[in-house]
């Protein structure tokens, strides 16, 4: 029986990083690539492996500890037969010291070397691709079996965030050896995902060298803002006042957890983990938040508690039907707009009457481009006009509430509803497309969205916001402000009305609009101004060539 000590293996740049979880007890029985314990930097957490089966006779350090590489962790009684690669190099070495006394005659030879074999066949490590995000996704489908042959960019499988799915393609043909991930584990940009061997002449993926692998369970679940943030969550908004305490450095949380709860504002010792041994994972982060919006009190202003749960079965059957993803989150990001935005709303009605007619005029042309022609693209320009005309408009407030940030861009998000929930893809430089060019824009990120095709480019950005709902109906309605814009647009359907002009009553075509502003950053005076010019754009189309 031999003692080896076991020391923290090659951390690259990181350094003094944090014992957080110890996963054996003196005395225990470890295999070969056994987890011995957790550590954690500020970018991710890693389980440390047992590079030989033993029995731990001592633990060096203590959990809370920070630690670097080659710092001794443990030490593990080992059969002779195994001995560490250290020891085996030393035998290898007393061997080549040796070999020249057995043939004093033989010329001068260089020791020989110790090497490991090479594999068969050629094997490479298909990862996740760029996401980017540092925040984990949910892998939702596999679509290939260990065993199966592949064609390069055949789909491997689906991953899901808070707003989006993705296929990750093969970047290579050949044969999948084995999968590395099942349906609803976490992962993140770079995390393995299968392995699988080359075919000849193929760009080879190289895998990953004795380094560490980062654990799914130790480093988080959930995905945040996604990969995509979700439809009313482009960026990080200010959450509820909840005060941060030291002492949920001490809490079990990966580094993903950490800073959602840091960009929230969220004491992580006063949240319940539901994670395995107790984790918090982001879930529980959104779960803490929505407690807090409501059912507790946000600085001076008193909010209701929350609804409390009915068993409705006692009144006749029912069926609990479970949300998704994007349902469950985009309702968190929509109480907290409403609860922390204060929100104006102003209705006003277009005369369309003379824009509709054009429309209607170019329908034969927008046929011959391939093109179909709604009425979203006319509002589109007609948004970016108003927009340039009043730029309070196309702001964002600072956290500080110090200043604000004039964008001298303009991208308008459109909201879509899907079969997974409301989703707003983003239209680039409106300002400089044609009605032609936005109408083929619109239709594609449209189809795009339906099938939850979207990227997070396609989805970031936004300055401004048009909710439709003229092809369900309605009288009007008041949209919430995708904070942290400042505005956002409601379209009603268009309804035809008697309007009083030349002395009588002439039937025109009136376009309901409420636009909803965020008092914090604009008033009345500027609410007024925008929704008139805007209803004398849509009013005289001719205007949108001023």
């Amino acid at each position: 029986m031999a003692i080896e000590k076991i020391t923290v293996p090659d951390l690259g740049e990181a350094s003094d990083v944090e014992v957080i979880e110890l996963l054996v007890t003196v005395g225990q029985q470890v295999a070969e690539n056994d987890s011995l314990l957790v550590l954690e930097s500020d970018k991710a957490a890693m389980e440390i492996p047992a590079p030989m089966a033993g029995i731990v006779k001592s633990i060096a350090i203590n959990l809370g500890d920070t630690v670097s590489t080659g710092v001794e962790i443990l030490s593990l009684e080992v059969e002779n037969n195994n001995a560490s690669a250290e020891s085996v190099a030393d035998v290898a070495a007393d061997e080549t010291q040796q070999a020249p006394q057995v043939d004093e005659s033989s010329p001068k030879a260089a020791p020989a070397s110790v090497k490991a074999e090479q594999p068969a066949s050629i094997e490479s490590v298909v990862t996740v691709p760029d996401l980017g995000t540092d925040d984990e996704v949910d892998v939702i489908e596999i679509h290939v079996s260990a065993g199966d042959r592949l064609e390069a960019d055949q789909p491997l499988l689906t991953l899901e965030s808070d707003k989006a799915a993705m296929e990750v393609p093969s970047p290579q043909a050949g044969e999948v050896l084995e999968i590395l991930v099942k349906v609803g584990d976490k992962v993140k940009t770079g995390a393995e995902v299968l392995k699988l061997s080359a075919d000849a002449g193929g760009d080879v993926v190289a895998p990953a060298q004795e380094a560490p692998a980062a654990s799914t369970e130790a480093s988080g679940t959930a995905a945040d803002d996604s990969w995509p943030m979700p439809a009313s969550e482009p960026s990080q908004p200010a959450a509820p006042n909840i005060p941060v305490s030291v002492e949920s450095t001490k809490v079990y949380a990966g580094p993903a957890v950490r800073k959602l709860a840091r960009e929230l504002g969220v004491d992580l010792a006063l949240v319940q983990g539901s994670g395995a041994r107790s984790r918090v994972v982001k879930e529980d982060i959104h779960a803490f938040v929505k407690t807090r919006i409501n059912g507790a009190s946000t600085g001076s202003v008193a909010v209701a508690p929350a609804v409390p749960d009915v068993d409705f079965s006692q009144f006749g059957p029912i069926e609990e039907l479970p949300r998704t993803k994007l349902q469950k989150v985009t309702a968190i990001n929509m109480q907290r707009n409403w609860s922390t935005v204060p929100h104006v709303a102003q209705f006003n009605e277009a005369d369309v009457t003379a824009l509709e007619d054009f429309r209607n005029e170019l329908h034969p042309e927008a046929e011959k481009k391939g093109v179909k022609l709604t009425f979203l693209p006319f509002l589109l320009k007609a948004c970016a006009k108003a927009l340039a005309e009043y730029p309070q408009f196309n702001v964002s407030l600072h956290s500080s509430g110090e200043f604000v940030i004039q964008k001298k861009y303009c991208h308008i998000g459109v909201a879509v509803a899907t079969a997974a929930g409301l989703v707003v893809p983003v239209i680039r430089d409106v300002d400089t497309k044609t009605i032609y060019e936005l109408a083929r824009e619109v239709s594609e990120l449209t189809a795009k969205a339906k099938s939850r095709k979207l990227t997070l480019e396609e989805m970031q950005g936004a300055c401004f916001t048009i909710s439709s709902l003229g092809a369900i109906g309605g009288t009007g309605f008041i949209p919430i402000i995708n904070a942290p814009e400042v505005a956002i647009l409601g379209v009603a359907r268009t309804e035809i009305k008697p309007v009083y002009a030349n002395g009588e009553f002439v039937p025109r075509k009136m376009l309901p609009l409420t636009l909803c502003y965020d008092h914090k950053a604009l008033n009345g005076v500027d609410g007024g101004l925008f929704a008139d010019y805007l209803v004398k754009l849509l009013g005289d189309i001719r205007r949108l060539a001023l």
